[in-house]
């Protein structure tokens, strides 16, 4: 690698609800793959770092996504530090413990900043502007890389470009940061675009000084925080695990409140990369390529007579008939029928849904795990129904519960079933009955996933009634 090395700090831990029903607390739009080839947002991102200018990832998220990060990082054969972040507390303390991070590997390097939910389509352009943004950065300017617009958005916030940054007396492409401005109306959104003021991607490259000392003059309890953190981490498997106690010091707040709008090391790079952060259904269909009546349909669907729409079904057969200018999104266990110019009030949708305590709001039927998933198929007094998968090589707790007995149907492949210490094989059409409180253990020991129904008969079903033994993934 030639030239200052460049750090990328991907965060990975928000919950978007924009993208509700495909995008949950339990799998947010970050790892789902939205893009062409199966790819996740959070998967695109680390392969447009993954260039000789740049080190290897320093990705920070959620205790409780690190099974998919690691899995979807190990699908790109990337490797890179996972560090867990024990609740979310928004983008200044993850930047802080990104860059201390960054710090310990090398103090002369330069922080890139991003978010594992944005789009860019143009890697190659990408990269060369954080290149460009790290000569500015490597003289003390805190970077941030703005979009020239291609519509007056409402959905973004503006940035005022000011004077022209010199590099030993010749002219860059970078300027100072006049200001920053929040999201306008239409008619102010129109006026900035003719000003031309930018937009703000999230995206900062930085010193790693620079940005540190910052923290410490403008936002200290962020940086004590995230310090403590840090000092206080774990290693967890292949996790480091930061200190619970030292992260909730740090205040809920983001990098741009925290830092940019305060500091006077801010500057701006006007990128010529395309961008998106798909915030919400309209932009996912302005990604998508169009059909001969611009509607993009994914999965199992149907149109007739309509025009300027998005229909996407994961299972069922979903059909549309006369209407244009929509999004339809078919999921299995609900259907969200919005006007393509309304999808932005998604977010309001699922804020009623949580006040309403409907389970569909945060979580998915399907449920992921390190080992596989399950999907819950019915569920009634006193019994559940789940579809299993377990894969190759992987295995469940050794567990036991205390109200309700468990019946196994192997569907396919090959189940190593621990039953009070007795070892048995299972093919497929064959079965296990697991007494209330026995001890026992799922194992896929064979070369493909291994799919099978588990029964539930018992007074409660909840997955609290688990009483983990021993568990490989140190739950």
């Amino acid at each position: 690698m030639t030239g200052t090395p460049i750090v990328p700090i991907v965060m990975a831990g928000g919950a978007g609800t924009r993208l509700w029903p495909l995008s949950r607390e339990t799998m947010p739009k970050q790892f789902i793959p939205l893009l062409s080839g199966g790819l996740s947002t959070f998967q695109a991102t680390l392969l447009r770092v993954r260039d000789p200018r740049f080190t290897s990832p320093i990705v920070i998220t959620n205790h409780e996504f690190r099974f998919v990060v690691a899995e979807q990082m190990q699908m790109l054969q990337i490797e890179g530090d996972v560090v867990l972040e024990p609740e979310r507390r928004d983008s200044a303390p993850a930047v802080a413990v990104g860059a201390l991070l960054a710090q310990v590997r090398d103090p002369h390097a330069v922080g890139l900043a991003l978010a594992a939910d944005h789009v860019v389509q143009d890697a190659e352009r990408f990269r060369e502007d954080c290149v460009a943004a790290s000569a500015m950065a490597a003289e003390g300017f805190i970077m941030t890389l703005g979009i020239v617009p291609t519509s007056p958005s409402t959905a973004y916030g503006y940035i005022e470009v000011g004077e022209v940054l010199e590099l030993d007396g010749v002219a860059t492409r970078s300027h100072r940061l006049a200001r920053f401005v929040e999201k306008p109306d239409r008619a102010t959104a129109q006026r900035y675009c003719a000003e031309g003021l930018l937009w703000n991607s999230g995206n900062f490259v930085f010193s790693l000084d620079t940005m540190l000392s910052e923290l410490d003059a403008l936002a200290p309890e962020v940086l004590a925080g995230a310090s403590a953190a840090v000092v206080g981490a774990k290693r967890d498997l292949d996790f480091l695990r930061l200190d619970a106690a030292g992260f909730e010091l740090a205040p809920r707040i983001s990098i741009d409140y925290a830092v940019m709008e305060k500091t006077r090391h801010a500057g701006v790079l006007a990128a010529h990369f395309d961008w998106s952060d798909v915030g919400a259904w309209d932009a996912i269909y302005d990604l998508k390529a169009k059909d001969e009546n611009d509607n993009v349909l994914e999965g199992n669907v149907l149109m007739l007579d309509s025009r300027g729409s998005l229909v996407r079904s994961e299972e069922i057969l979903t059909t549309v008939i006369g209407l244009n200018e929509v999004v339809v999104v078919s999921t299995r266990d609900a259907v969200l029928v919005a006007s393509k110019s309304e999808v932005a009030k998604v977010k309001d949708l699922v804020q009623v849904l949580k006040r309403s305590e409907r389970r569909e709001a945060d979580h998915h039927l399907r449920i992921h795990r390190p080992w596989g998933w399950y999907q819950r198929i019915d569920i009634g007094t006193r019994f559940q129904v789940k579809r299993l998968s377990v894969k190759p090589g992987r295995k469940l707790s050794l567990q036991k519960h205390f109200h309700r007995a468990e019946h196994w149907v192997v569907v396919s492949g090959t189940a190593e079933v621990t039953r009070d210490g007795v070892v048995s094989y299972l093919h497929e059409n064959e079965s296990a009955y697991l007494p209330i409180g026995c001890i026992h253990r799922l194992h896929n020991p064979g070369k493909i996933d291994l799919e099978l129904i588990e029964v539930q008969v018992g007074s409660y079903t909840g997955e609290d009634d688990i009483v983990r033994l021993e568990d490989v993934y140190a739950r």
